[in-house]
């Protein structure tokens, strides 16, 4: 596979491409910050379904990167089902859509995403993202 940061656009990252850019951006995170990730599943796949679609009302799936899915820590029960599982779901179109557009690097991208996700589900300011994002 292609560095993350250097990935050629001869041809495009595979799903299986995309969460092993995930990981490895997962990797460079602060470990103070990392820890939210211990038990989170990451998903990746082509775009949103219809239904998140309709609730989150966007006018198309290439609106939405990812996607946080988890129950609040305060709800949290030790007889959770696989549906309380905490997942972040990673949109390989939207993103490569987004990538196209913006020349940006592929992996930052993807970090960006991570780090957006869980940072709002555990109530992080933009600023507070954005210094995550920052250190490498």
């Amino acid at each position: 596979m292609a560095s993350v940061r250097t990935w050629p656009r001869t041809a495009p990252p595979t799903l299986d491409d995309i969460e092993r850019i995930a990981r490895r951006e997962l990797a460079g995170i602060p470990a103070s910050f990392r820890r939210h990730f211990e038990n989170v599943i990451i998903r990746v796949e082509e775009l949103c379904d219809e239904e998140i679609e309709r609730d989150l009302c966007l006018e198309s799936p290439f609106e939405l990167l990812g996607l946080y899915r988890g129950v609040a820590l305060g709800h949290k029960s030790v007889s959770a089902s696989a549906a309380d599982l905490d997942m972040i779901f990673l949109y390989r179109r939207a993103i490569l859509d987004y990538w196209c557009e913006t020349s940006e690097d592929l992996g930052r991208i993807v970090r960006h995403v991570l780090v957006h996700e869980v940072g709002h589900h555990f109530g992080l300011s933009d600023e507070d993202m954005q210094r995550i994002e920052d250190e490498e």
